[in-house]
């Protein structure tokens, strides 16, 4: 195996499957037709050069297609660890002490897929790279040794990604018996390189995860080429695949449906499509088959993007809109923030996210004064990916909230006190980060309460006089009076002023709602 894709978006380059999907919610189309969608959208994906991830089912679909793929399971210690207990469980609850349990589940799945012909399988442990108490590391240690006779024969691949491995866990993870070989992403985690160099386990195969699964931006071909030149000197050229940092589910599926885009833009972008080719590009070039113009055009296409003053020009147009209040309705204007416009996006990745995010937070700062030269006196700057941008290191939380509440209060420093900041905040828990939310210092902040099973409740005594409480209390769908009046009062018992507003935005409501 020379190369290895991660995952591979689903829905099809034109949103086929979405459509399929939706025609059958209609009654529209029958189970079998959105079946058929399914498959035939995954055979023409499939490669015959590239190493696929898939599951029990596709993998004997594929099989029968002459096609080799690699099985995927989410590992069983990643697969507690991401789990919440069930409502009714009491919080404290271990969900390692299923561990046990479950075992013998992944015991059944491993025989099924060895009785169909895997030689490969792959479990993903994206917990690895968080900070682990002793006992959860001890975990992993655990389940692998008890799955260990059931993996004989089989070479097992244990995938990790979306940062840096710790030290501690990349001791642990490289002991584990019963495993061949170890995924690493070395784009979001360059300084697992560093202890790659310093010991890796020998005989065993490292899949490089040196294409980006997260982002759009083409790989700069030769500098991973030399990356994995370096590898190849530790592992062995036969130990050393090429692959993605992650499942490229994250990225659009083909840039060729891109027909509107100039020739220059175009050339600095890679699709999940196009990942693929260069997954296969660099494999190629390892084997001592490069292939001379993909590279040219590559690095071509590399100058252009860091000398275009598409991408040094300072200077960001003007889009706000002149709006005026009417006599008698005030009118908010609403602006999406920094950092969610940052976490929402594929951003850049030549510079640091902090410097991109005050960029952005420079450019909404004159949209904002805009506004406010414009009559607004009301302004709502919404920040509902800031949890999601939380690095899973706690090590490094800290400067994100740093930079991230210092880009929100940027886009607002010019305003006069008459003039209303508000935020807004949704599809996240926000208790670990109630105090950074208040340091944003916006007049109003609103924050979805509802999906959160007010779990906030507990959190806004914290609150400073002076701020006020949105209570986002409506779910995803029309709420009953009694559901409306239950929120509120519950609100009210702990604070004495509250705003009361729907959890989130109501783009996707067919109906409007009679005021009461």
């Amino acid at each position: 195996m020379a190369s290895h894709i991660v995952g591979y978006p689903r829905m099809g380059p034109k949103r086929e499957l979405k459509f399929a999907l939706e025609s059958f919610w209609d009654g529209k189309s029958s189970a079998g037709d959105l079946q058929k969608v399914a498959a035939d959208l995954r055979e023409s994906i499939w490669n015959p050069s590239v190493e696929y991830f898939i599951v029990l089912t596709e993998y004997k679909e594929a099989k029968a297609l002459g096609v080799d793929t690699v099985p995927v399971l989410v590992g069983p210690v990643s697969y507690l660890l991401l789990s919440k207990p069930a409502k009714g469980v009491e919080e404290s609850f271990s969900l390692l002490s299923l561990l046990g349990k479950i075992l013998p589940i992944y015991k059944e799945v491993i025989t099924e897929l060895k009785e169909a012909g895997a030689s490969w399988i792959q479990f993903d442990e994206p917990t690895l790279v968080m900070d682990l108490e002793s006992h959860k590391l001890h975990a992993f240690t655990e389940a692998y040794s008890e799955l260990e006779s059931t993996l004989s024969g089989l070479n097992v691949l244990i995938e990790t990604y979306f940062a840096d491995i710790p030290a501690e866990q990349y001791k642990t993870l490289t002991s584990l018996k019963g495993v061949t070989a170890f995924g690493f992403d070395l784009v979001r985690g360059t300084k697992t390189l560093d202890l790659i160099k310093g010991d890796f386990p020998e005989g065993k195969y490292l899949f490089a995860g040196v294409v980006d699964g997260r982002n759009i931006w083409a790989n700069d071909l030769a500098a991973s080429l030399s990356t994995l030149e370096t590898l190849e000197g530790i592992v062995g050229k036969d130990k050393l695949v090429v692959s993605t940092s992650c499942s490229l589910l994250h990225t659009v599926v083909d840039l060729v449906n891109e027909t509107k885009l100039d020739k220059e833009i175009k050339s600095w972008l890679a699709f999940a499509a196009q990942k693929v080719v260069e997954v296969n590009a660099l494999a190629r070039a390892l084997a001592g088959q490069k292939d001379e113009e993909i590279f040219s055009a590559n690095a071509a296409a590399q100058a252009s993007r860091k000398s275009s003053p598409r991408v040094t020009n300072e200077a960001v147009q003007k889009a706000a809109a002149a709006l005026k209040g009417s006599d008698h309705r005030l009118m908010k204007g609403m602006l999406t923030g920094p950092v969610t416009i940052l976490n929402w996006s594929f951003f850049r990745n030549d510079q640091p996210r902090f410097e991109t995010c005050y960029q952005i937070a420079l450019a909404i700062k004159d949209e904002v004064e805009d506004l406010e030269k414009n009559g607004i006196t009301v302004i709502q700057i919404d920040e509902a990916a800031l949890r999601e941008g939380l690095p899973l290191r706690k090590s490094e939380q800290a400067f994100y909230l740093d930079w991230a509440v210092h880009s929100f209060r940027i886009t607002n420093c010019g305003v006069h006190d008459t003039t209303q900041i508000h935020t807004h905040m949704c599809y996240s828990n926000f208790n670990d980060i109630i105090h950074s939310i208040i340091d944003m210092d916006a007049d109003v902040i609103t924050i979805e309460n509802s999906r959160s099973d007010e779990k906030l409740l507990s959190l806004l005594s914290v609150f400073r006089e002076g701020v006020k409480y949105g209570a986002g209390i409506g779910p995803g769908r029309i709420p009953s009076t009694e559901e409306i009046a239950d929120g509120i009062n519950k609100m009210l018992a702990v604070l004495e002023t509250i705003q009361v507003n729907p959890d989130c935005g109501q783009p996707r409501r067919l109906s409007m709602i009679p005021a009461c």
